[in-house]
C-alpha cells in the first residue's frame, strides 16, 4: 500500500521487553528517530512467534494493538495519537441502540456503557478507551489522543493535517482524550461549557428540529394550495414591511465582515438591499402565482382492466440546505419549499448570522400569521452551531435530501459525512465561447454581461474562448477592449499569451474568481472549446456567440454537458427568477436527477 504512493515503510516487530529493558527502549527509541529522519514509516506490531499471544492481564506492558500504540506514542514522545475504530468515537452507550451519543471530550466524568461484544476481548471499545487514557497520563509528553472512525477517509487528515483547515459546516472528529489538569484540558472544558449554553447544545435538538420540520410540512400539505398561496403572499409582504429590521441585522454582518477583512466578492454577496428585497419579494409572488407543483399526473396507464397506475408530484419530505455568505438564499429556500410543502433544515454561514437570523424571524412570524396558526414557524428550522450539523447529517431517517450550495470543497465535505442523498451546487466556473460567425457587437454585450453584472454570482463568466478567425476579423479586439475599458483583469491562457493577447498569465485553467477577473484563451475550433470547457468548466453554464443562421450554434446546445447551455445569451440568466420559476435553490451541477 505504502509503495504505491512512492513512501518507504518499515516494520518492526517487538515484544514487551522491548519496552522494560532501558538499553532495549534506547535503541528503539533511536531506530524510531532514525527512520523517520530519513522519511521512513515504521510500521509496530508485536512479535508473536516471541511472545505467542500468551493470556496477557491488566499487568502486562501492553495487551493489544491499542495499548501498544499508546505504549509507543509515550515511548516515542509523540505529540498526539490517534486510535482508528469503526464508529464514529466513543459513545455514551452501543453506537447500535437508539439515542446512543457520541462523546467528543472524554474527562473521566462522562458516562459510557460499553456493550458485551465491547467490554472483553482485544481491540473492543473499552480497550480504546483505557488505551488513550493511558497515552495522555500525566508525565507524558502525548498530550491528545483522538478516537476516531477509520471508515472516515477525512479521519487523519483532519486530526493530523498541520495546518487547520476552516469549514463552517464540518463537525469534530472522533472523542478527544487530553492529558488531566493540563492548559488544553481547561482550553475543552470551557468549550464544552460553552457548547452547553448554546441553543442547540441539546444532541436530541437537531432530531427533534427535523421531525417539527416534518410534521409541520404535512400539515401545510394537507391544505388547500389557495391557502398555500396566501402563506407565500404573506412571506413576500413580510419582507418588505420588515425590511427596516433586515437591514439593520444585515448591517451588523457587514461591519463585522469588515472588521475581519473578509473577502470583497464574499461581502458582496452578504449585502443586502432594499432592491434585493424588492426583487425578493416579487420572486416570491411569481412563484405564488404559479400552478401548484403538488398532485401534478406526470403520467398514467392502465395496467388492466380497472387498475389504473398514476405518476403524481408530491413532497421529498425535510429537506437540510446549506448555503454560504448569500442571505437572500433563505428567502428563496424557504419560498420554494413553502410552495412544496417541505420541510427545511437552515444552515447559513456565519458572516450572516445576524441576516439569517432576522430573515428567518421574519419568515417565521409571516407563515403563522398568514396561515392563521394552521402551519407553525417549526416548519423551517434555523441551525446556528456549525458543530450540529454534522449531528444533522447522520439523521438520515428523518432528513430526506441534503443540498449543499457552495465550493467544492463544502460539497465534498458533505457527501463524504453523510448517507442521507446529496443533491450538491458546487462551483460556477463559466465560458462564453465567441465564433467566428459572432457579430462584433452582439460579442460585447453579452460577454461584458456575462462578466460584469455580478461578477460573484456563480453564473458569471470565468473564461473567455475566442475562435482564432476572431482575431483576424476584429471581433475578439473589440471584446477584450470592452472588457478592459468595463474594468476587468483578462489573464492569459497557454495561446492567448504566445499570441499576446494578455500581459499576465492565469496560475489556473480551471478557476472562480468571483471578481472583476477573468481568463482568456483561443481555441482552434469547436470541437477544441467543448473539450476545454469539459475539461476544466464545473457544468454550471455555458454559452455561445454565433450567428443565428450559424449550425454551430446548435451543435454547441446539443453537444455541451452542463446544467445551463445558452446560444447568443449571457451565462447570468441561469437563474431561477428569470427562468419565470421565482427562485432557486441552485444550479444542480450533478448528474442525477435534478438538473
Amino acid at each position: 500500500l505504502f509503495n504505491q504512493f512512492d513512501v518507504a515503510a518499515s516494520q518492526l516487530l517487538l515484544t514487551q521487553l522491548d519496552f522494560v529493558d532501558e538499553a532495549r527502549l534506547t535503541n528503539l527509541q533511536y531506530a524510531v528517530d532514525r527512520l523517520l529522519a530519513v522519511g521512513i514509516v515504521p510500521i509496530i506490531n508485536e512479535n508473536d512467534a516471541v511472545s505467542a499471544n500468551l493470556g496477557y492481564t491488566q499487568e502486562d506492558v501492553f495487551s493489544d494493538n491499542d495499548s501498544l500504540a499508546a505504549l509507543c506514542a509515550r515511548s516515542f514522545h509523540a505529540e498526539v495519537c490517534l486510535l482508528l475504530t469503526d464508529v464514529n468515537g466513543v459513545f455514551d452507550r452501543p453506537p447500535s441502540e437508539e439515542g446512543a451519543k457520541i462523546i467528543k471530550f472524554f474527562d473521566g466524568r462522562n458516562s459510557v456503557a460499553i456493550g458485551e461484544k465491547s467490554a472483553s476481548g482485544r481491540g473492543g471499545m473499552q480497550a480504546k478507551i483505557n488505551a488513550a487514557i493511558s497515552a495522555v497520563r500525566p508525565g507524558s509528553k502525548t498530550y491528545a489522543c483522538i478516537v476516531a472512525s477509520g471508515t472516515d477517509l477525512n479521519s487523519i487528515r483532519s486530526v493530523l493535517y498541520p495546518k487547520f483547515q476552516h469549514n463552517a459546516n464540518s463537525g469534530a472528529k472522533g472523542t478527544l482524550f487530553v492529558t488531566p489538569g493540563s492548559q488544553l484540558e481547561k482550553q475543552c472544558l470551557e468549550e464544552a461549557k460553552s457548547e452547553q449554553m448554546s441553543p442547540m447544545s441539546d444532541s436530541d435538538e437537531p432530531r427533534r428540529m427535523a421531525i417539527a420540520a416534518r410534521t409541520e410540512a404535512r400539515a401545510l400539505q394537507a391544505l388547500p394550495y389557495s391557502e398555500r398561496q396566501a402563506v407565500l403572499h404573506g412571506v413576500a409582504q413580510a419582507l418588505l414591511d420588515e425590511k427596516d429590521t433586515i437591514l439593520a441585522a444585515n448591517a451588523l454582518d457587514l461591519a463585522i465582515a469588515e472588521k475581519s477583512k473578509t473577502a470583497l466578492p464574499l461581502v458582496k454577496r452578504l449585502k443586502l438591499t432594499e432592491e434585493k428585497l424588492a426583487t425578493l419579494a416579487a420572486g416570491i409572488r411569481q412563484i405564488a402565482s404559479l400552478e401548484d407543483p403538488l398532485g401534478v399526473i406526470k403520467s398514467k396507464r392502465e395496467l388492466a382492466d380497472g387498475l389504473i397506475l398514476s405518476q403524481i408530484t408530491v413532497p421529498i419530505g425535510v429537506l437540510m440546505i446549506i448555503f454560504e455568505s448569500r442571505p437572500d438564499s433563505m428567502p428563496q429556500i424557504s419560498a420554494l419549499a413553502l410552495a412544496s410543502s417541505n420541510g427545511l433544515i437552515l444552515k447559513g454561514g456565519k458572516e450572516a448570522a445576524h441576516s439569517n437570523a432576522a430573515l428567518h424571524g421574519v419568515i417565521g412570524n409571516a407563515i403563522e400569521k398568514a396561515s392563521e396558526g394552521k402551519v407553525s414557524r417549526n416548519i423551517i428550522g434555523l441551525v446556528t452551531n456549525r458543530g450540529v450539523v454534522a449531528d444533522m447529517l447522520a439523521l438520515d431517517d428523518v432528513i430526506d435530501l441534503v443540498i449543499p450550495r457552495g465550493g467544492n470543497e463544502l460539497v465534498s465535505y458533505i457527501k463524504a459525512n453523510t448517507r442521507i442523498p446529496v443533491l450538491g451546487h458546487a462551483d460556477g466556473i463559466c465560458h462564453v465561447y465567441v465564433d467566428e460567425s459572432a457579430s462584433s457587437d452582439a460579442a460585447c454585450k453579452v460577454v461584458v454581461d456575462a462578466k460584469t453584472d455580478y461578477p460573484s454570482a456563480c453564473n458569471a463568466m470565468e473564461t473567455l474562448l475566442l475562435h482564432s478567425p476572431t482575431l483576424r476579423n476584429g471581433v475578439a479586439m473589440d471584446v477584450l477592449m470592452k472588457l478592459r475599458k468595463a474594468g476587468v483583469k483578462c489573464l492569459g491562457g497557454p495561446t492567448a499569451m504566445k499570441m499576446g493577447l494578455c500581459d499576465v498569465a492565469a496560475d489556473k485553467l480551471k478557476y472562480e474568481y468571483g471578481d472583476m477577473t477573468c481568463m482568456v484563451e483561443v481555441v482552434e475550433n469547436l470541437d477544441q472549446a467543448i473539450e476545454w470547457i469539459h475539461s476544466y468548466g464545473s457544468g454550471h453554464t455555458e454559452s455561445i456567440v454565433c450567428s443565428d443562421e450559424s449550425p454551430v450554434g446548435e451543435e454547441f446546445l446539443r453537444r455541451v454537458d452542463a446544467a445551463c447551455v445558452f446560444k447568443n445569451a449571457s451565462t447570468r440568466f441561469a437563474d431561477g427568477f428569470r427562468f419565470g420559476l421565482g427562485a432557486e435553490v441552485g444550479i444542480s451541477t450533478g448528474r442525477i436527477h435534478s438538473r
